[in-house]
Parts: structure tokens; sequence; C-alpha cells
């Protein structure tokens, strides 16, 4: 049984070392284009909340992130959702 398992394992090694050798001998002729546009795009942060209940029941929260414009946002609608004025 182990024979056998370790051919398998010797056959699937093989196969994918010789795959692999190929599969980069065609990448070879791709040409890759920069574009600095592209590069300098980076996904935004979310707002984090950190949320907190007293023992009155009142809410406190803490809003930390990137854009002070999300983060207004983010308050107001929390004192929106939680009838805070």
């Amino acid at each position: 049984m182990r024979k056998i398992l370790s051919i398998i394992g010797i056959c699937f090694t093989i196969i994918f070392f010789t795959t692999n050798f190929s599969l980069s001998a065609e990448n070879k002729n791709i040409q890759i284009k920069k574009q600095p546009e592209i590069q300098q795009i980076k996904p935004k942060k979310p707002v984090k909340i950190k949320l907190k209940r007293t023992t009155e029941g009142k809410y406190t929260w803490d809003l930390t992130g990137d854009d002070v414009d999300e983060i207004v946002k983010a308050d107001k609608r929390l004192r929106k959702l939680l009838d805070i004025q």
C-alpha cells in the first residue's frame, strides 16, 4: 500500500514540475504594460466603530478612519439610528 502511494506521489510531482516549466516558457512571450494610474488607486478603508453601552443604557462610540467625511457620515448615521440629538 505504501509503495503504491509513494509511486502516485512521485507521478504527481513529475506532472507538477513538467507542467510548471512548460507554463513558464509560454509566459516569457507575454508583454506586461504598467499603467501608473491603476497602481495609485488604493481601496478605501472603512470607518471602524467601537460601540459601547453604559450602565444607564446609553450608547457611546469611538470612530476611527482615514477619511474625515466618512467619519462624519458614520457619526450622523449612528446618531440617527440611536435617536441621539
